[in-house]
């Protein structure tokens, strides 16, 4: 079984669970840039946390195998604080850089007029950089966010086909696939999706456009989610290729409308040199 996590904060992990996901079949992650739990108090800190996303995360992922993309905003929660909205014009000499497949994590938490106009300036970078898109739904009133999401969607330049909808369940998965987006679950223990869930939600609605990330964090989370929903899937009756349509082939289609993605693990002394760009030398 080949996966590809599509929604990955390794950041927050250790080495020892990108062994683990080699050995459960993981060979290529994308790393939404996202809130670290506490505010940040300058947009310095944004840039240091991109160019490790960009340099470090990189190297240490191919180190065991694993191809590692990112994706770059400024986050739903921090839209709120004026002290972050400088990002917004930094954004775009982040967005040129080849390991960069999306622009995201953007979307809405409190659904805030900041976080109304984050969001239509994102959507509107990743158009002017023919970059896809990785919407946050909401974690409260969820259907509410969704649809609000989808309005702001609609009135942008980017088509619907170049977004996905994540953290999205059992509620917000029909006014989801009706919007033309595609669609994203987070199997996360407690708060989100589990996978017994998501095998339901496939046998209503099918494989089109369906992606399931683990979203490990900081937090009471599991890299090894991904694998946990294969295994569930073939238990199910869906066959090897249903599984892999969910765990790769759809995922490897979304991130390829960046035209960015490079899914062979680069050579380790080529990404530790340019590791040591990114840090400005050794």
């Amino acid at each position: 079984m080949r996966i590809f996590d599509p929604h990955i904060h390794m950041t927050s992990r250790t080495t020892d669970d990108y062994e683990a996901m080699y050995a459960a079949g993981v060979r290529a992650v994308v790393e939404p840039s996202f809130w670290l739990g506490q505010p940040r108090t300058s947009p310095a800190s944004f840039f240091d946390y991109f160019d490790a996303l960009l340099g470090w995360e990189p190297f240490r992922a191919a180190q065991y195998g694993i191809a590692h993309h990112c994706t770059l905003a400024l986050n739903p929660k921090e839209a709120n604080d004026p002290r972050c909205a400088p990002v917004l014009d930094a954004l775009p000499r982040y967005l040129v850089k080849d390991s960069v497949v999306a622009v995201g994590e953007i979307g809405y938490d409190s659904m805030t007029p900041a976080e109304d106009t984050a969001l239509a300036a994102q959507l509107q970078l990743a158009a002017d950089h023919a970059l896809p898109a990785l919407v946050h739904t909401p974690h409260r009133d969820k259907l509410v966010g969704l649809r609000r999401t989808i309005d702001v969607i609609r009135e942008s330049h980017l088509p619907p086909e170049h977004v996905l909808l994540d953290h999205l369940n059992e509620t917000t998965v029909k006014a989801a696939a009706d919007s033309g987006c595609w669609l994203g679950f987070s199997i996360y223990p407690g708060t989100k999706m589990d996978e017994d869930r998501m095998v339901a939600v496939i046998k209503d609605h099918g494989t089109n456009k369906v992606l399931v990330n683990s979203a490990a964090d900081w937090g009471k989370s599991d890299p090894l989610m991904t694998r946990r929903v294969g295994d569930a899937l073939l238990a199910a009756g869906f066959s090897d290729d249903d599984v892999d349509k969910v765990l790769w082939r759809n995922p490897v289609a979304f991130y390829g409308l960046s035209g960015r993605l490079q899914l062979d693990v680069p050579a380790l002394d080529a990404l530790h040199e340019g590791n040591s760009i990114l840090r400005g030398g050794e």
